[in-house]
């Protein structure tokens, strides 16, 4: 399938598919959703104090844009961060080369680029705060227990990959999530919502990132 890299409105990059006219990223600005749905309502909202350790799960790991804004807000927190990030189709290295996240948030490019470059299925200590191991599989392949504190739900929308919002797939992170772990996501659809619900979770709606009303976060109590 086709895919391009386009600059979204806050001036970051992110990649769209044409064949779906689907973006990784919000079109309204890759970096600030990113911040706004992952850092802000999920890993600010659950670090209550430095020098914890948390475990963290990506679903769809993509641009590696959320590990990398992950690796340095837990350095500014102080907080060690085990991060796992799931993708079925990973990016090239041509693609990765034109994602200008590093110079937008003026990080050491090196580091983004590292993301990228290790080796998947290990994990490696990218920072003092900051460990990261990549799994080439997909979404409902995932079989943790009661591992992490956060989910980054972070998957193609429900209009052009409906499975992935499904029932079966929330039992799924139910399941992988500590209890009181969260799980945040973009999507406000009224059909996710009942879904988090029908398998447990307590879920908030919050304001969205710009150019979107609304997003979820979920709550296994």
């Amino acid at each position: 399938m086709k895919r391009e890299i386009i600059i979204t409105a806050d001036g970051s990059a992110t990649i769209h598919i044409p064949e779906w006219n689907e973006q990784y990223h919000s079109k309204h600005g890759a970096i600030q959703e990113a911040y706004h749905v992952f850092i802000k309502h999920g890993l600010q909202h659950i670090c209550s104090k430095p020098n914890q350790a948390l475990s963290i799960l990506e679903i769809g790991f993509g641009t590696g844009l959320n590990a990398l804004i992950t690796l340095l807000e837990a350095e500014k927190l102080q907080v060690k961060v085990n991060y796992v990030g799931v993708e079925g189709y990973p990016i090239n290295s041509q693609e990765v080369k034109k994602l200008n996240y590093a110079s937008e948030l003026k990080s050491n490019i090196n580091l983004f680029n590292e993301l990228h470059n290790i080796a998947w299925e290990e994990e490696h200590q990218l920072t003092p705060y900051f460990s990261l191991l990549k799994q080439n599989k997909f979404f409902n392949e995932i079989k943790d227990k009661d591992s992490f504190n956060l989910i980054y739900f972070d998957a193609f929308g429900a209009r052009v990959q409906p499975e992935l919002w499904t029932e079966s797939i929330f039992k799924k992170m139910y399941e992988a999530l500590k209890n009181e772990g969260v799980l945040v996501t973009y999507s406000a659809k009224g059909s996710v919502r009942r879904a988090m619900q029908a398998v447990g979770f307590f879920v908030e709606k919050l304001p969205g990132p710009p150019g979107k009303r609304e997003m979820l976060r979920a709550t296994k109590l």
